[in-house]
Parts: C-alpha cells; sequence; structure tokens
C-alpha cells in the first residue's frame, strides 16, 4: 500500500493542525498518524490509494483556517500497515 512521510512548517502549532489533519485524512480513507515535532513542524505518515495520499497533501498545504503553512515535504515511506489515523505524542 503506498504511503508518504509528511513535513509541515510554519505556524502548525497550537492552531489545531493535528486534529483537522486526522480528520481529513479519516475522511479520505487513509490510516497512518500524525504528531508535533519539538522544531515547531508537524509531521505525519499517511497510507492508502495514491489519490487520497494526493489529496490529503493537497490539504496540508492549506491546513486548517488558523494555520499559516510556510511548506510541507513529502516523500514516499515503507511502515507497517495501520489500522486508523491516530494522534501520536510529541516527537
Amino acid at each position: 500500500m503506498p504511503a508518504l512521510q509528511l513535513r509541515i512548517v510554519g505556524r502548525v502549532q497550537g492552531v489545531g493542525y493535528r486534529f483537522a489533519l486526522q480528520r481529513e485524512a479519516a475522511r479520505l480513507g487513509l490510516t497512518g498518524w500524525v504528531r508535533n515535532r519539538a522544531d515547531g513542524s508537524v509531521e505525519a505518515l499517511a497510507q492508502g490509494p495514491q489519490a487520497a495520499l494526493d489529496a490529503l497533501t493537497a490539504w496540508a498545504r492549506r491546513g486548517p483556517p488558523s494555520a499559516r503553512v510556510a511548506g510541507v515535504t513529502a516523500t514516499p515511506a515503507d511502515d507497517p500497515p495501520h489500522d486508523s489515523f491516530a494522534i501520536r505524542p510529541s516527537a
């Protein structure tokens, strides 16, 4: 199953970004996880159909209304399958 590792930078912590990304990923039928990083970025791993991964990446470039996304890096990932889309503790 295709998977992407996303790194989102900008004003993306303290604005509900993780929760909004989790909702969007679930709406798209994706599994994986999202978490805050100590450097102020948000990191996510998403698995599912390529079209849904592309849609999530496009959404990540906008984010929720209060976020100000400066950039998104998406790289292919190799991760074991996940059952749902979870919010993980900060790293």
